[in-house]
């Protein structure tokens, strides 16, 4: 049976830790995108969403999957936003293309429990597992 995609928080240290399963490599993307503001907390989309991409080119892909991560923190630190959708476009070993549908964070209703200062490069991990793939990262708070 194939498993759904879903992530999970764990300790780690001083840090956090999140991870995520997927029956497919781009299918990492979503639980990821989720599990990033999980770890920030109850992060709730309010107002009209905007269009917003990325591209991003490397030779590694837990490299891309952490890079497009730091551009979603930065989307929320920076303007405040939350990605309401996403859909992968590609992700291969050298590229990943994601477009999404970005939404004002109603900071009224949002419960923001840790300030995310970084993705780390500690732990990073995105392999093939037996019914799909997993990905691990820590998160500097």
């Amino acid at each position: 049976m194939a498993r759904l995609a879903h992530f999970e928080l764990f300790e780690h240290t001083a840090d956090l830790g999140v991870r995520v399963w997927a029956p497919t490599r781009a299918a990492l993307i979503a639980p990821a995108t989720e599990g990033l503001y999980a770890a920030i907390g109850e992060v709730v989309a309010g107002g009209a969403a905007a269009p917003w991409s990325v591209n991003l080119a490397g030779d590694e892909p837990a490299l891309l999957l952490r890079d497009y991560l730091a551009e979603v923190l930065h989307l929320f630190d920076g303007a405040r936003r939350r990605l309401a959708r996403v859909e992968v476009q590609q992700f291969t070993d050298e590229c990943l293309s994601v477009l999404g549908d970005a939404c004002p964070v109603d900071m009224g209703r949002s419960v923001l429990v840790r300030e995310i200062k970084a993705i780390t490069y500690h732990e990073l991990a995105l392999r093939r597992v037996a019914d799909g793939y997993e990905a691990t990262w820590i998160v500097d708070i």
